[in-house]
């Protein structure tokens, strides 16, 4: 499984165990985060630091893994406190990578740039759609992430070509870059691609004022973690801002279909809001040892060939008339922050744990810098 040293010790202590995972590969910092939790721990020095145990000769053929092989598992939040691990594929991950292939033009010169943390599924996105095409990937320290002067810095001086950030994070950089004089024009970066939240296309009036090579392309892909990353993709234009969907999301990348249901099952016409089920290559094996909620969630898909399966997303879109995909917003409590899912009920379970507290109701609200954060209000005794 795939964790994060900075999730709260009983929440790594959880996914650890779930996982069933016996051995952290990790560097100094994460083993003293699962210090004391019944695993042991392969320590991850730096290139060329000397103190690497020597691995001795390779023998035998390399793994070759199959595509039902299980790639990885990240934690999404779970309402009743306890977060679901999804299983990921090989064949997940490689019709991902192939879909990129198809719809991008990434290669051995690009420099992307790693701003994600390992347990959102955004970063295997970057991990991956790099070196599968050759790139190279800059990797900030967590202080630089959360500093757009220190990104603008990193994109300058390693000159990236592909930037994955969610909308709030791009905006904090257009923000700084436009306080100091600073131009998208004057960077090598080609391509930004958005992930994790929702879009507004309506921030982006001014961004096609200028010439069209002074800028990077933008494209808006939506995804969900149980259908590996991205489900679908959109090249925004400059008569976007003006249209008719403030967060278009596109088409389903190849390999991916995209159904809009409404509350019957039944496919809706144009124009109408359904919910979104997701079938094809991408979808995620299930949730680890969780079969009633994989049974729920993970659904026979009745438009596609016998025994394929669909994804029931939660996600409400608007079906346009040309086919593409516009994303209205959740049907269910969950919200985004910072691109990670999250469910209130869990942060409630957590909370009411806490001595004093009698009651609690968690709700996203507007933050001051762009995008939401969650206010607690609670109940004491």
């Amino acid at each position: 499984c795939i964790r994060d040293s900075s999730h709260p010790r009983a929440r790594r202590a959880d996914t650890l165990a779930d996982a069933g995972a016996r051995l952290v590969v990790t560097d100094d910092t994460g083993a003293a985060a699962v210090r004391g939790l019944p695993v042991r721990t392969l320590p991850v020095r730096g290139a060329g630091s000397g103190d690497a145990p020597d691995p001795g000769p390779r023998t035998g053929e390399p793994a070759r893994p199959e595509p039902d092989d299980l790639a990885y598992i990240i934690y999404t939040s779970g309402s009743t406190g306890r977060p679901k691990g999804v299983e990921i594929t090989h064949g997940n991950l490689a019709r991902l990578l192939d879909a990129a292939d198809r719809h991008f033009d990434f290669g051995p010169g690009d420099v992307w740039t790693l701003l994600h943390s390992p347990a959102f599924d955004f970063s295997v996105w970057e991990v991956w759609g790099a070196l599968a095409t050759g790139g190279r990937v800059v990797v900030p320290t967590v202080e630089e992430v959360r500093d757009p002067a220190a990104i603008h810095r990193l994109l300058r001086e390693e000159g990236v070509t592909v930037l994955n950030q969610t909308p709030a994070a791009f905006k904090g950089l257009r923000a700084h870059l436009e306080r100091h004089g600073a131009s998208f024009a004057d960077l090598a970066l080609r391509t930004v691609v958005f992930g994790g939240d929702a879009f507004d296309t309506r921030d982006y009036r001014d961004w096609f004022a200028g010439p069209a090579g002074e800028r990077p392309a933008l494209v808006n892909m939506y995804g969900i973690t149980e259908t590996t990353v991205h489900v679908t993709f959109r090249e925004i234009t400059a008569d976007d801002p003006d249209g008719p969907a403030p967060s278009p999301i596109g088409l389903p990348l190849a390999g991916q279909h995209g159904y809009v249901l409404d509350h019957t099952g039944r496919l809706v016409p144009p124009g109408t809001v359904g919910e979104l089920y997701v079938s094809g290559a991408g979808v995620a094996r299930g949730y680890r040892d969780r079969p009633a909620l994989t049974a729920e969630r993970f659904v026979p898909d009745p438009y596609g060939p016998p025994g394929s399966r669909m994804y029931r997303t939660g996600d409400l879109v608007r079906l346009l008339p040309d086919g593409d995909l516009a994303y209205l917003g959740r049907a269910d409590h969950q919200v985004k922050i910072r691109g990670f899912r999250i469910e209130p009920g869990e942060i409630e379970a957590a909370l009411r744990d806490c001595p004093g507290v009698a009651d609690v109701a968690v709700v996203a609200r507007p933050a001051p810098g762009g995008g939401a954060r969650l206010v607690a209000h609670v109940v004491t005794p």
